[in-house]
Formats: C-alpha cells, sequence, structure tokens
C-alpha cells in the first residue's frame, strides 16, 4: 500500500535561495507517515492515549532537486519494513511534474511514554500488527 499526500508549499517553507528548506521534508515526511496510517484505519492520538508513543529513531533523506514557493508537492508514503517491534516508513516527494525531488526514510519503535521502554506492536497493538502485516503483503 501507498499513499499519496499533497502539501503546497507555503512561503515560510523556503529558505532565501527561494526552495523549500530541508528541515521541512521531515515534516512532509510525518504529514505522509500519518495519512498512511490513517488509510490502515488507525490514529496515532489512539496509540498515545493508551501511554505508548512512536519516537522517530534514525531518519534519512537524499535531496534529488528543489521544490519553491507555490508548488504542490506529492509525498508517497509507504511501509518499508516491519518486524513486530520496529517500523521503518519510506518516503518519495515528487514535483508537480512528477519528478523526484526528495527520497528518505525513517524508522520508529514503539515505547511507553513514561520510561521510553520499548513495547511490542505485536502483542501490544494486534490490530495495528495485523494491518502492518497486510501492508507489508505478508497477512
Amino acid at each position: 500500500m501507498i499513499t499519496t499526500t499533497e502539501v503546497k508549499v507555503r512561503y515560510q517553507e523556503t529558505d532565501q535561495m527561494g526552495v523549500v528548506y530541508h528541515a521541512n521534508y521531515l515534516v512532509w515526511f510525518e504529514l505522509g507517515r500519518t495519512a498512511f496510517i490513517e488509510g490502515l484505519g488507525f490514529q496515532y492520538h489512539e496509540m498515545e492515549s493508551s501511554g505508548i508513543v512512536s519516537p522517530v529513531v534514525d531518519a534519512n533523506i537524499q535531496f534529488k532537486t528543489p521544490l519553491r514557493y507555490g508548488q504542490t508537492a506529492k509525498v508517497k508514503t509507504w511501509l518499508e519494513y516491519y518486524d513486530g517491534i520496529r517500523v521503518t516508513y519510506g518516503y518519495e516527494i515528487q514535483t508537480p511534474e512528477g519528478e523526484v525531488a526528495v527520497t528518505g526514510t525513517t524508522k520508529h519503535v514503539c515505547v511507553k511514554k513514561d520510561s521510553f521502554k520499548p513495547v511490542s506492536i505485536r502483542r501490544v497493538f494486534p490490530d495495528w500488527h495485523e494491518a502492518y502485516m497486510k501492508a507489508k503483503g505478508e497477512s
């Protein structure tokens, strides 16, 4: 499963060179990731209300071509890797013409909010686990 989220480039997201400031792509990754999870039928706040959070433990990003103010970017998001505990999401951000502007991944683990002790998605959120397995093509 791949979700596509459109993001209109706002003026405040650009730098002195008139292109999207690099850190904003990570924000767009989060928008794509949230849409992906919602596409599976879940909400982050449901997880957080049970005392579990899912921090980014690694981020990888490659810049290919710039996006500029006024353009609409397409953020494609998919499940790159999942093992019941760790989740890696893949991203491709495209220009309005379909050219690849940015690619990347973010890795996450679920942890208890109060202790940051890792928890198993497979055991704590069996519905999410099943949805991730289906998204991976391994149901």
